[in-house]
């Protein structure tokens, strides 16, 4: 479902022709050291691929158009080794269109201080060749990430694997392909948005079909497919008795089970990666869709209820970027809270659809009334989440622009059992405390459905939103509101002279 073997970020060095040929090589041979050494590292997920030195203008621009046309390359890290002016980096960073990752390095660690001279000088000159190269994006308004350190610390690959990974994510959207199984939940506002606009932003193209177009797979199930189906069901999870074979509701999970098989067909047919659906449009579906979604999604789809495409293609990036990360990653919903003198917390669930990766244990398969939509009772996996760090992100249109919220959570073991609650649920406290964070998220206008990851931090989703070129807002530890309000009132005002070209 994601496969990064083919995916490469270039590796390209910047120097000058004043330096001689012998120190040339000698660029070269540093760079391709350094290459070698981060594709040794576990931490960085991308084969780095080295390019040789650039020394002019017509060098950079010819390498930057070829990355531009090249599917594998997916970013760029840039490194000045010596002094290299700037100025002839314009033309190349002007059509550059692929992420671009600043590495603030040199080759050796420490200085020499015994044989230190000046040809050691000329050929070390990172701390003021970065800075030129800085200058010069600075002045263009260049979106970037900037790592400073030793290429061969952990910390420095730690960081470049995170941007690598978001990079992958992004690339991702720039193909994406979003089915939005019937409209938006009448009436509803956040979920709706500019199609058109996020295709120019983010790359991703969502469009609209009727429940037909999967019904029409899932009556063409082969009974074989049915049978093979449960019985990865009744191997994966604990059955309940009424779903298990004689069960009186056995019929209930093969029904379950067609509509899977029918709309994974229906999804992989159209090349979706991302989908969305809504109980106001069932169709002919026998029950709205819930083991289904949850399993698909657990096998890295994006996914939106009631028709919120953002979500889920946000989802499909998050999924993507976290791929072999430990931690897992699920649509959400902000459902109920828990107020208490002493603490509050937020349950966050959904009436069916959460990813079966963040689950504690092997989950329940069971089925209940749903309550709305008028079909029959829908089938879905139940299970608590484990404890530990978190974020919800969401992605929302404001009209003239995309902002991203993000606050960090750290998800806690329930008070209770829950045990007449038939849905998936995750318990957290949000950061700072609830009072903060709810204020905050309720004045940025952050949605009620979100990405819940325990597998990436919030250092992805700014990488994110600089790639993306989009408004980052994150409600942390730090948050107060007073200066969360006065941020999002600066950045009404920056975005409105940014758009208008001032």
């Amino acid at each position: 479902m994601v496969n990064i073997a083919q995916k490469q970020i270039w590796f390209v060095t910047g120097s000058q022709h004043l330096y001689g040929e012998e120190v040339l090589q000698q660029v070269a041979d540093n760079s391709k050291n350094i290459v070698n050494g981060l594709n040794e590292s576990s931490l960085l997920p991308i084969k780095i691929v080295y390019q040789e030195t650039v020394k002019t203008s017509d060098e950079i621009a010819e390498l930057f158009q070829e990355a531009n046309s090249n599917k594998n390359c997916i970013g760029i890290v840039a490194w000045m080794h010596t002094f290299s002016p700037a100025k002839m980096w314009i033309r190349g960073l002007n059509i550059l269109n692929k992420p671009l990752c600043h590495l603030h390095t040199q080759f050796n660690a420490e200085i020499p201080w015994q044989t230190m001279n000046m040809d050691f000088m000329n050929l070390n000159q990172s701390a003021h060749g970065d800075r030129e190269f800085g200058f010069i994006m600075t002045r263009m308004r260049k979106k970037r990430k900037v790592i400073v350190g030793h290429w061969q610390s952990d910390r420095v690959q730690k960081k470049l694997g995170i941007w690598s990974r978001v990079v992958l994510g992004w690339d991702e959207l720039q193909h994406l392909k979003v089915a939005r199984i019937g409209d938006n939940m009448r009436e509803v506002a956040v979920t709706e948005g500019d199609k058109v606009g996020a295709q120019m932003r983010f790359g991703m193209s969502v469009n609209g079909y009727d429940s037909s177009d999967v019904v029409k797979h899932v009556n063409a199930v082969k009974e074989e497919d049915v049978t093979k189906l449960l019985a990865e069901y009744e191997s994966s999870y604990n059955l309940t008795n009424s779903l298990k074979e004689g069960g009186n509701q056995r019929g209930s999970l093969v029904d379950a089970a067609k509509i899977e098989i029918g709309l994974r067909a229906f999804l992989d047919e159209g090349g979706f990666k991302a989908f969305t659906d809504t109980f106001e449009n069932l169709g002919e579906l026998k029950q709205l869709p819930g083991i289904a979604v949850q399993r698909l999604m657990a096998n890295g789809y994006g996914f939106g209820a009631e028709g919120d495409w953002k979500t889920a293609a946000l989802l499909r990036a998050i999924k993507v970027m976290a791929h072999g990360m430990e931690g897992g990653t699920s649509f959400m919903e902000d459902y109920t809270y828990h107020f208490t003198p002493q603490k509050s917390y937020v349950l966050g669930s959904h009436m069916l659809e959460i990813c079966p990766t963040i689950a504690e244990g092997k989950p329940t398969c069971d089925i209940h009334p749903l309550g709305i939509g008028g079909k029959e009772d829908p089938v879905r996996l139940v299970f608590n989440s484990p404890e530990g760090a978190a974020l919800n992100a969401s992605l929302i249109d404001l009209g003239n622009r995309f902002r991203l919220i993000v606050n960090e959570v750290e998800a806690v073991k329930p008070g209770g059992e829950l045990p007449n609650l038939p849905v998936a649920r995750v318990l957290w406290d949000p950061k700072p405390d609830l009072d903060i964070a709810a204020t905050s998220w309720i004045l940025s206008g952050g949605a009620h459905h979100t990405v819940y990851s325990q597998a990436i931090t919030t250092e992805f989703l700014e990488d994110f939103a600089d790639i993306a070129g989009i408004e980052l807002l994150v409600i942390d530890e730090k948050t107060n509101v007073r200066d969360f309000k006065d941020r999002i009132n600066a950045n009404e005002a920056y975005y409105h002279l940014f758009q208008h070209g001032m």
